[in-house]
């Protein structure tokens, strides 16, 4: 854990409450949600954390109080998890923040109650994710059933120009597409951001390939 001495007193107050109310609000718990409080509780505090690969890097304009390094420092594999960035870019951090921002305005400017809010928010993450983590393959077979073009079920590009396309069967997406959702959920929940059970079926159905 390194300590340089930039002051950097930029937080996010609304991310802030979310996170005091976490049980609350969530009704989930991450692996190890004490960490999120460790890196609000060090923000607060005046101190900047970066990551380096494995290292926690602090800088701040004075001397943390030592309870507050304390408690970096035991948590240190748990806070360096929470704000690594993944494949995708964003840190377990910045999909909590994404998740929490949509929780609030849909309770709070769409006057949704909380678990219709919560479902919604949810919803938001899964397209996020898929975006983020596009799927590719070469034209001339299904992603999904591995077969060729048929004339009475073409082959079809899904995607954008911009994260590529994935080909498939028009009956074979579907399938394939409520196999990605899956990753989705699988992969959300892993960060501890869980479907909710009023969640809908047709959930992310907007989403990328």
């Amino acid at each position: 854990m390194a300590y340089g001495g930039r002051r950097n007193t930029a937080f996010n107050a609304f991310a802030a409450f979310y996170l005091a109310s976490w049980e609350n609000c969530h009704g989930v718990e991450w692996p190890d949600m004490s960490a999120a409080e460790a890196v609000m509780e060090a923000r607060a505090a005046g101190i900047h954390l970066g990551v380096e690969g494995d290292d926690l890097v602090l800088e701040a304009a004075a001397a943390p109080p030592p309870a507050v390094l304390d408690q970096l420092s035991r948590l240190k594999p748990a806070i360096v998890l929470w704000l690594r960035p993944g494949a995708d870019g964003w840190s377990v951090e910045d999909w909590h923040t994404f998740f929490d921002e949509r929780a609030g305005i849909a309770e709070f400017d769409g006057r949704l109650p909380r678990d219709q809010a919560k479902a919604r928010a949810f919803a938001c993450c899964v397209p996020e994710w898929l975006n983020r983590n596009p799927v590719r393959s070469p034209p001339g077979h299904c992603l999904y059933c591995g077969v060729g073009d048929h004339a009475h079920n073409p082959l079809l590009p899904h995607g954008g120009e911009s994260t590529g396309h994935a080909w498939l069967h028009s009956r074979c997406w579907s399938a394939w597409y409520a196999r990605r959702r899956a990753e989705a959920t699988s992969a959300l929940a892993a960060m501890g951001i869980a479907a909710p059970a009023n969640l809908p079926n047709d959930y992310g159905k907007n989403g990328s390939a």
